[in-house]
């Protein structure tokens, strides 16, 4: 498989590269910080993959982070619906076999507890910037299939995590403060919300998932990327604090941060994978608490 593989610098986009050529797979890298055309440049875009002419498209690139779709959320949607339109269209015009666009459990907003786990099917119902803009690059994606009858695969991804992820995100920058806090840099360590429950992946299970769905998705579907486990945010905590020195303080060091709460928050999510698993035969293998102990090592490593 010749694969192109936009936002290839980011967390799993370098995760996903490194896979794929494992694999034995040609990848062609493009990312904005490494000289790749911006996503809402159109000419850059379709002039880079006219000329990388790959035969799957991993569309990975955008804007990422929840909190700052509230601070920029017209530069979000031009990254996340304009970006996907722009590969998509670029896509269709140099014959590009199959799309991944990957899109966000977010769509999916606030969910009753009586309608979990979530499926493909659900309604989607945004409830913050980020979220929206994915809801927009899903449907571009959609359009493109019922339109134009491209190849292009939606995946919603749910919460994943683990080693070399940002610090914007729940897992890593958990795992950063408890650092600080080993180091004698805090007395205490700050959290935000821990009675929220997410759905949370390892990334190396998430990009196999990716390869897996290149290979033997099915032509146009939609597929949850999850482990169809909804866990608190207390369970990172408890799990990334046993593997710390101040395992046995526990809870006893942490304070909730006000600028760590998000202003709208789902209470819990937890996603229906079934499709995923059916039709790739997919099942994440990694650990939970191995996940916790990489993080961890890893940021100790990075501080």
């Amino acid at each position: 498989m010749k694969a192109y593989v936009t936002g290839a610098a980011g967390f799993v986009g370098r995760i996903l590269c490194e896979h794929l050529e494992a694999a034995g797979h040609e990848v062609l890298a493009s990312d904005r910080s490494t000289g790749g055309p911006d996503l809402v440049d159109r000419i850059g875009v379709a002039a880079s993959i006219g000329e990388a002419r790959p035969e799957v498209i991993f569309h990975l690139a955008g804007q990422s982070h929840v909190p700052t779709s509230w601070s920029d959320p017209i530069g979000t949607l031009r990254a996340n619906v304009e970006g996907t339109q722009n590969v998509v269209d670029a896509a269709f015009t140099h014959g590009v076999r199959r799309v991944l666009a990957v899109t966000s459990a977010e769509v999916y907003g606030r969910v009753e507890a009586d309608h979990l786990p979530v499926s493909e099917s659900a309604a989607l119902q945004p409830t913050n910037p980020y979220a929206a803009s994915k809801v927009g690059a899903d449907a571009v994606a959609q359009q493109a299939v019922n339109g134009r009858g491209q190849d292009v695969i939606r995946l919603r991804a749910f919460n994943h995590m683990g080693p070399g992820q940002s610090t914007g995100f729940v897992a890593s920058g958990l795992a950063q403060r408890i650092v600080a806090a080993e180091r004698g840099e805090a007395d205490r360590i700050p959290v935000g919300t821990l009675d929220v429950r997410r759905d949370f992946t390892d990334v190396r299970d998430v990009v196999r998932a990716y390869a897996m769905v290149a290979e033997d998705g099915e032509p146009g579907a939609v597929y949850n990327v999850c482990s169809g486990i909804d866990r608190p945010i207390s369970d990172l905590v408890d799990g990334l604090l046993a593997h710390s020195t101040f395992g046995a303080a526990g809870r006893s060091v942490l304070w909730q941060d006000p600028d760590l709460v998000r202003p709208v928050d789902v209470p819990v999510m937890r996603g229906d994978n079934a499709r995923l698993c059916d039709h790739t035969g997919w099942a994440p293998v990694i650990a939970f608490d191995q996940s916790m102990a990489d993080i961890l090592e890893d940021a100790r490593a990075r501080c």
